[in-house]
């Protein structure tokens, strides 16, 4: 059930209500008046007719006044209490006239729960049941009062109490819930609005989040990928002009030609979020390998590479990870380092796996990385994004070490 259905069921259960507790001491007070009138009509003696009738109209003004008109002024906690003390009073007078007005005492209970509070509803439950007791008894028409009728008198006082009692006590709890219920409803809309606001703030950072990691991940591809690839390819066209002999010519002509391919492919394979070629069909220590032999034969850097501990499959991203760091590695040795000799050493251990990249080139002052270039701000990215970390050490004339350790995280394990 929707929220809107519920308060159109509410409002139809409190117009309901509403018709119930103002009106129903009137339609008693005109039965009492039809029904002495039916049953003793044919004796006017009996009763005093100008007390009934003066009494009825006091009654009918009293209630349509204070109760039924609009706004209703007996819901003033004071003007309701004056009201209910002078509906029993003219109650209990025409029920002494004729038991028949004994129906007012409907009206009488459903009034005193809804304009009276608290216990002061208990005393004038007693005295609308003392009034239908009063006329389920004969009323004065019963005369003489025998002790007996006194003791039955009594005992429905108290029956008529008690299910008046029920009535009302069920009547109360069943609005409390009711008002209740209308608070958390309302409450609960306030909340949900206010979780679509928020999930609205959380969609749109979200998003922007999404974007910048994008806009990050692509800088990092592009310069893996096409940035280096280019690098070597201007390198071995610089030295194709550079040759004596042809044969060095199509030699160099032939590696920029595989470089240019490589970079397409990875350049492909980056803007589809793929893993890198090399790590496709082959492990880490393999894929580093190939990596390794391809960058010696296209700079002329000698490279001693070594692989300790139990090699395993390891998550996908911590692969690429290694790789792009290896690879970025050795590309800044072939712009920089002026380096001879290079070693790479990949280490596999219980719960790291750290790859060491060494050479003996000119090395440099490490507070001066920040103006570097992309290169070393790109490793530590990656690396931290697979929650591991990244030193550098080097000086000028001493060459450069690089470590890169992170979590060994099997293939099999999902983030």
């Amino acid at each position: 059930m929707t929220t809107r259905e519920q308060d159109r069921l509410d409002a139809v259960e409190e117009r309901v209500d509403s018709f119930i507790d103002r009106f129903a001491a009137l339609v008693g007070l005109a039965l009492g008046a039809i029904l002495t009138a039916v049953a003793l009509g044919d004796d006017p003696g009996t009763l005093d007719w100008s007390w009934i009738g003066t009494l009825c109209a006091v009654a009918f003004v009293w209630i349509v006044v204070l109760s039924v008109r609009r706004p209703v002024l007996a819901l003033t906690p004071w003007i309701g209490a004056v009201y209910v003390v002078g509906l029993l009073v003219l109650m209990a007078a025409l029920t002494w006239f004729s038991p028949f007005f004994a129906f007012m005492t409907i009206g009488a209970y459903g009034h005193a729960a809804c304009y009276l509070y608290g216990t002061w509803r208990c005393p004038a439950i007693g005295v609308a049941a003392a009034c239908a007791a009063f006329s389920q008894m004969g009323g004065r028409l019963a005369l003489p009062w025998s002790p007996g009728w006194w003791w039955a008198l009594a005992a429905l006082i108290l029956g008529n109490s008690l299910i008046a009692g029920g009535f009302v006590w069920f009547s109360t709890m069943s609005a409390q819930q009711t008002e209740r219920r209308k608070k958390m409803i309302a409450e609960l809309e306030t909340a949900l609005a206010e979780n679509v606001q928020l999930h609205a703030q959380l969609v749109a950072q979200a998003r922007q989040a999404g974007v910048q990691d994008e806009r990050t991940r692509m800088a990092r591809e592009i310069h893996d990928t096409i940035a280096q690839g280019l690098t070597g390819i201007v390198t071995q066209l610089e030295a194709a002009d550079a040759a004596t002999t042809d044969a060095d010519v199509r030699e160099r002509m032939r590696i920029a030609r595989g470089l240019a391919r490589e970079s397409l492919t990875e350049a492909r394979r980056s803007v589809d979020a793929l893993r890198p070629e090399p790590l496709e069909d082959a492990q880490l220590p393999e894929a580093l390998g190939d990596l390794v032999e391809r960058w010696s034969e296209t700079t002329g850097i000698r490279v001693r590479r070594e692989t300790t501990g139990a090699t395993r499959p390891l998550l996908p991203d911590v692969e690429v990870a290694l790789f792009r760091v290896a690879q970025e590695a050795l590309a800044n040795v072939a712009k920089h380092s002026d380096a001879t000799t290079v070693g790479i050493t990949l280490s596999y251990m219980d719960d790291v796996v750290v790859l060491d990249v060494r050479d003996d080139g000119r090395g440099f002052d490490p507070p001066d990385r920040a103006g570097g270039g992309f290169g070393l701000t790109a490793m530590e990215q990656r690396v931290h994004r697979v929650s591991g970390t990244l030193t550098v050490e080097s000086a000028p004339g001493e060459g450069t070490a690089l470590s890169a350790s992170v979590p060994a995280i099997p293939a099999e394990v999902t983030l």
